[in-house]
């Protein structure tokens, strides 16, 4: 089947690294996009949650996508978290992306106004007109207090050609099926949480936006070519080897867990902006052991 626009099967959503004044550290993201890049990753999400979105400015998420951009030159996708709960903002920043030639947006169900299923409609419906390149609809309702139904998801698969995909952070599978059955067969639906992956594959899902894949994504890569291929119980072992970290990278709020592990593997600095805290020394030094333990068991 061909997509509407294929944005690779496995999208990492970045942290953005900051230095020990919490400013962006340009330098650390050009190493972890490098990084990001020898994990084989298909695309990249800038300024999404787990970039800390709520606490950049506009600038900074500009100049984040603009380094990031030259860093891959073309050896995978950039999308630009530009989503808002102020729909002439959300236009804006989907503008701005456009300008900057992000390839596609990520753009988040409104948050804390809580605006009715004709609301998100109106609200996604003038982002589409406003600009050319593909959006994925992300809903996540734990963080934005309202759930973003399947017939609203198809209706705007339906109406914009532009409305690519969804990326559904909700654990309820019925919901999965439910869009594949309502929405054209040319829209993508991507897993929002690493733990669903699996599950959600054999539902029709195409891949995933994930926060592991910062350190396993050419294991996650491999898990989902092999559920494709037929190969269901190497995909299922796989999904047993990782569950442990998809699981431990959110005990606590996204990304800290994540940002904890990569400055263990010496590749950021562990610094959150408030109102986020970083995880205990402690903390860190088991995730650690939990990746350690993955790949001891990938080697036998």
């Amino acid at each position: 089947m061909t997509l509407r626009y294929d944005l690779g099967e496995v999208i990492t959503a970045m942290i953005t690294p900051f230095d020990n004044e919490r400013a962006v550290d340009y330098k650390a993201l050009e190493k972890i996009v490098r990084h990001l890049l020898n994990q084989n990753t298909d695309a990249i999400v800038v300024a999404g949650t787990t970039g800390e979105s709520p606490t950049l400015t506009f600038d900074e998420e500009y100049e984040m996508l603009y380094c990031t951009k030259s860093v891959t030159s073309g050896q995978c996708k950039v999308i630009m978290g530009a989503g808002s709960n102020s729909t002439d903002t959300a236009v804006s920043s989907a503008k701005k992306a456009q300008e900057l030639g992000a390839d596609a947006i990520l753009s988040v169900v409104p948050y804390y106004n809580k605006p009715s299923q004709k609301g998100l409609i109106e609200h996604f419906g003038t982002i589409a007109k406003s600009v050319d390149i593909p959006i994925i609809l992300y809903n996540i309702p734990s963080r934005t207090g309202i759930d973003m139904a399947p017939e609203t998801i198809a209706f705007l698969a339906k109406e914009y050609s532009n409305i690519v995909a969804v990326k559904q952070s909700n654990a309820n599978l019925d919901l999965v099926s439910e869009i594949k059955m309502l929405a054209p067969d040319d829209f993508t639906i991507y897993c929002g949480d690493d733990s669903l992956t699996l599950p959600m594959l054999s539902l029709g899902a195409h891949g995933v936006v994930s926060v592991a894949s910062h350190v396993v994504g050419n294991e996650i890569k491999s898990m989902i070519h092999n559920f494709k291929s037929g190969q269901v119980i190497p995909a299922q072992n796989m999904h047993k080897i990782l569950y442990p970290l998809f699981k431990k990278l959110f005990f606590a709020p996204n990304p800290t867990p994540i940002k904890a592990l990569l400055s263990k593997l010496g590749i950021v600095e562990n610094y959150v902006r408030r109102p986020l805290v970083e995880v205990e020394m402690a903390q860190g030094i088991e995730l650690l052991d939990i990746l350690n333990d993955v790949v001891n068991k990938l080697n036998n």
